[in-house]
């Protein structure tokens, strides 16, 4: 994985949170703001995947009938993979989207903080636009 340079021993760092992030998480949940701004769980199934060499590839489904598209998603479903830059320091990292079901991701950055509780891997994004939160389960 690229990492953004820090201070001395900031590389020992930035191999622990590697290793905490590789491999397959499973979709807990998904909260988005409805109308009212109140966070609301979304039924959803996925899989995030991160790879030693610094890649990402998401997958998420959404199970609700009807759903609409969206800047992420066609018919309910959430596909793009790219490559990570990380800042361990500020617990985030950059995600460059290579390819995507929405083709008007790729080439985009789309900045992410995370978090870890337990089994869990906790992702928002540090858009002021985006007010989501997923929660994923080593899977």
């Amino acid at each position: 994985m690229k990492t953004v340079a820090g201070p001395r021993g900031q590389a020992t760092v930035d191999a622990e949170i590697h290793a905490r992030l590789e491999g397959a998480w499973r979709l807990v949940t998904i909260e988005q703001p409805d109308a009212t701004g109140a966070m609301e769980p979304a039924e959803v199934e996925g899989l995030l995947v991160f790879t030693r060499d610094g890649h990402m590839a998401v997958q998420v489904r959404n199970l609700e009938p009807g759903h609409a598209d969206s800047a992420y998603s066609r018919g309910g479903y959430e596909a793009s993979y790219g490559t990570i830059i990380l800042d361990a320091l500020n617990g985030s990292f950059v995600y460059r989207v290579e390819g995507a079901l929405v083709r008007a991701l790729v080439g985009q950055d789309f900045p992410r903080a995370y978090s870890f509780l337990d089994d869990r891997l906790i992702l928002t994004s540090t858009r002021d636009d985006e007010t989501w939160r997923v929660v994923w389960r080593r899977g």
